[in-house]
């Protein structure tokens, strides 16, 4: 069952990916398609990875990893036969060998990848080193689909490099016997769907990290280098038609630069009346100051109605949101913090969250907003307590020096399965 209407309602159930090795086969060449700034260090970002994991299972939320999930898909005949079909070509001797592999196996060489045999020594280029390529990005579980309501929305990814994440996903979320039977609000890959992706007409486009629920009645979604046009009118379209949808879809376009490439990298709410933002972008007046856009889903015409501001905007809407700066009132640490994530934390519970120790002059600023600061380390050795009832402000600070690099921060990493209203 899933249940989510909301960024902060207390976390029960979450999706998330431990990097595999498919971190450790990512070769330079990759980095500018998959949108890395550097090889990472993949013992120490699984290190990193499993204190995060770690520490929301000791505030009582069940963690999933998307890999465990794809391995039981993988032994149902039907869902394994359904993924290799729309993976693979129909015959030939790697679409042979895979479709004999065991489930882990199998499991491991869709997301890790398949290396070609070569003479040792020689540089060669992604194609001539993989049959298949990793997903280096799959640790990424915010992005491949879009958990709305008790339904889901798949995405429609912007690099080619990506689009086996979402077909994953579809597999999960349509074989796996805990999701099996999940109302699916959008599939661009449906023949019968006016723009088909398979059908070639249009290139629209739709990541998870550039939708945030603010409410049951509002979804922010961003405007942004993963996300266009299309791939937000497809979404308004699909939430349209749902009687337990969201009423107000609100557009932020943002600016066009690698350091903003979705939304939750300027903007996640962390209280039902406080959100960490990337004040440039999204303050009115701000350097970039980004153009925001309402649509009356229930709407004939669906009119993209301009706004002053995302905040005044969501104001309007009875979700009014306090900001908190990332980078606090200093700019040279805003634009720094905003790269490795300062503005992407991931609610636990109302005031009760999750970011990277690396942004301190985010965590001051959420200091002088009234957050106490604990560490993950402490929380795991237990020198510090955190009641997720005890309605107090509270950010756990997770370390990031591998993970950051790899340019997401705690909400990109999780996919919230179920959350509390």
């Amino acid at each position: 069952m899933l249940s989510v209407t909301s960024e902060v309602g207390r976390l029960r159930k979450v999706l998330m990916h431990e990097p595999g090795p498919e971190i450790d086969r990512m070769v330079p060449s990759m980095m500018e398609e998959l949108l890395f700034d550097d090889i990472l260090y993949g013992d120490r970002a699984r290190e990193e990875h499993a204190r995060m994991r770690r520490a929301l299972q000791v505030l009582g939320i069940e963690t999933i990893d998307a890999a465990d999930l794809l391995e039981e898909v993988l032994g149902d005949p039907a869902g394994r036969s359904w993924l290799l079909d729309a993976l693979l070509p129909a015959g030939g001797r790697l679409a042979d060998q895979l479709r004999e592999m065991p489930p882990a196996d199998l499991a491991s060489a869709l997301a890790g990848g398949v290396r070609r045999p070569h003479a040792p020594g020689t540089a060669l280029d992604v194609d001539e080193l993989f049959a298949i390529p990793p997903l280096p990005n799959w640790c990424f579980q915010r992005d491949p689909q879009v958990v709305i309501g008790s339904g889901v929305v798949f995405a429609s990814m912007t690099s080619a490099a990506r689009e086996r994440e979402a077909v994953l996903a579809r597999a999960i979320f349509r074989f796996h016997p805990d999701f099996a039977g999940t109302p699916e609000w959008h599939e661009p890959h449906d023949l019968e769907f006016e723009r088909s992706h398979v059908a070639g007409a249009g290139h629209a486009r739709l990541e998870g990290g550039d939708v945030i629920l603010v409410s049951p009645d509002v979804v922010a979604v961003g405007l942004s280098e993963r996300t266009n046009r299309l791939g937000i009118e497809d979404l308004a379209e699909a939430l349209a038609v749902s009687d337990a949808g969201p009423r107000f879809l609100v557009v932020v376009e943002l600016p066009r630069r690698r350091a903003y490439m979705h939304l939750d990298t300027l903007f996640t709410p962390i209280d039902r009346d406080l959100a960490l933002i990337y004040s440039p972008v999204i303050l009115q007046g701000g350097a970039e100051h980004a153009s925001v856009f309402e649509i009356d889903l229930k709407s004939e015409h669906r009119t993209w109605s301009p706004r002053k501001d995302l905040l005044s905007c969501l104001a309007r809407r009875g979700s009014g949101l306090e900001p908190i700066l990332c980078g606090g009132d200093d700019p040279i640490a805003q634009q720094r913090e905003q790269w490795t994530d300062g503005a992407n934390a991931l609610a636990i519970a109302p005031g009760v969250i999750a970011m990277y120790d690396r942004n301190e002059a985010t965590l001051e600023s959420l200091a002088r907003g009234g957050f106490r600061i604990v560490t993950a380390k402490d929380l795991l050795l237990g020198r510090e307590e955190i009641d997720l009832d005890g309605n107090e402000k509270v950010c756990v600070a997770f370390a990031s020096h591998e993970l950051s690099r790899a340019r997401g921060g705690p909400h990109c990493l999780t996919h919230p399965l179920v959350r509390d209203p």
